[in-house]
């Protein structure tokens, strides 16, 4: 392929995978707006992180053994295009009740892309080359967290929680007219037998390795889910310090997201993906430390190193693991990190519903340990039962 139409489709794919994020995470960044203008609570508003996070958890496999055979170029420009059209709409509900289920059925192109992006690009690049390409494609992620989240959380404060949600509409426009004029025709990952999808769900380190995404994904949105509240009711923030402290989460964590795909061929993605859970779980166990907005900050820095960082370290620990079973794996990673947030938010919002913002921290500390332990089991399982097609580091 062309160097430089190869250049485009990461670049392509990276803003989409921006856009996905921006859309993601919209819901916690305007969490305060939401309650009030439609007038529920917190964790009822929460409770649209959930119900979206279910909806991609359960989309992101079901919908990859679907598109199997479809042009990547055509698929991805589709889904961004729906999620410009979902999110629109979504700016225009009246209510609670219209909003959830719009909510819901915008969230199925962010069940397809990602994975499907990742799939794509790991079978248009040498194999040399698939771990550092896979986790650029991922880098959108965080610097959604850098420009989108700050955003979000300043339009939702000071205009509204539609504006924010019309800013992702016209993002996602963009990103679906760059993808179609950027990437080839002709991009189809090889479809998966039933053999292969057989290995996949039977492998019990591969599956191990997934669940490590869920588990981590649901320590860090224990408290991320409501982050925006606990800054305004926990430390009294303003409206742009809440702002600044996405900007500042999202700023390290793209640090943290370059540093891992620089170093993922030459450390190991074990190795990678070992290190950046710990330095979250360093955050989550410092967390009473942040009395103060600064302090708060210091503590968050771990955390924001290891969030987006250590999810692109995952996937590319699965292309890396089993190439052939690469777009099943990824999917059921992307899967993963949908279910991972359904249940840190919906544990969150129980815990905040009960006992305040105190326990969070403790909480999600206890998930982040449980994915560490896992994590360490499964790379000593996959050195005794290696995949198919396994490299494994």
């Amino acid at each position: 392929m062309n160097v430089d139409r190869l250049a485009a489709t990461r670049w392509a794919l990276l803003y989409g995978n921006f856009t996905i994020g921006c859309g993601v995470m919209v819901t916690a960044g305007t969490l305060n707006d939401l309650a009030r203008a439609l007038q529920v609570s917190v964790p009822v508003a929460g409770q649209l992180i959930s119900v979206a996070a279910v909806v991609m958890a359960i989309g992101a496999p079901t919908l990859a053994a679907l598109v199997a055979g479809f042009d990547r170029r055509r698929l991805l420009a589709f889904a961004l295009a729906w999620y410009a059209v979902g999110h629109a709409l979504s700016a225009l509900m009246p209510g609670y009740g219209a909003l959830l289920p719009v909510r819901a059925l915008t969230m199925l192109a962010a069940a397809v892309f990602t994975p499907q992006a990742a799939a794509a690009i790991s079978v248009m690049v040498p194999p040399e080359q698939r771990g550092r390409a896979i986790t650029f494609v991922f880098l959108g992620w965080s610097v959604s967290s850098v420009l989108g989240m700050p955003l979000h959380a300043y339009i939702g404060e000071a205009h509204g929680w539609r504006y924010a949600f019309a800013l992702v509409a016209l993002l996602s426009a963009a990103g679906a007219l760059w993808v179609w004029r950027a990437m080839p025709d002709g991009v189809r990952p090889q479809a998966l037998s039933r053999a292969h999808w057989r290995e996949v769900l039977t492998h019990p380190a591969l599956l191990a390795i997934v669940a490590v995404t869920a588990l981590s994904g649901a320590g860090q949105f224990t408290v991320f889910a409501y982050i925006a509240p606990y800054f305004r009711q926990a430390l009294n923030a303003s409206a742009a310090e809440v702002s600044l402290m996405f900007l500042w989460f999202g700023a390290i964590g793209v640090v943290g997201n370059v540093a891992v795909s620089r170093a993922i061929d030459r450390v190991g993605a074990d190795r990678a993906v070992a290190w950046l859970m710990g330095a979250i779980a360093l955050s989550l166990l410092l967390w009473p430390l942040g009395r103060t907005l600064v302090w708060t900050a210091l503590v968050m820095a771990p955390w924001a190193f290891g969030c987006f960082a250590s999810n692109s370290a995952q996937q590319a620990r699965l292309g890396l693991a089993a190439p052939v079973l690469a777009p099943a794996l990824i999917a059921l990673n992307s899967s993963a990190i949908y279910v991972g947030q359904a249940l840190g938010a919906s544990s969150g919002g129980v815990m905040v519903a009960e006992f305040g913002f105190g326990p969070l921290h403790w909480v999600a500390l206890a998930w982040m340990v449980a994915a560490i332990g896992l994590s360490r089991w499964a790379h000593r399982r996959l050195l005794v039962r290696p995949a198919s097609g396994g490299a494994h580091d």
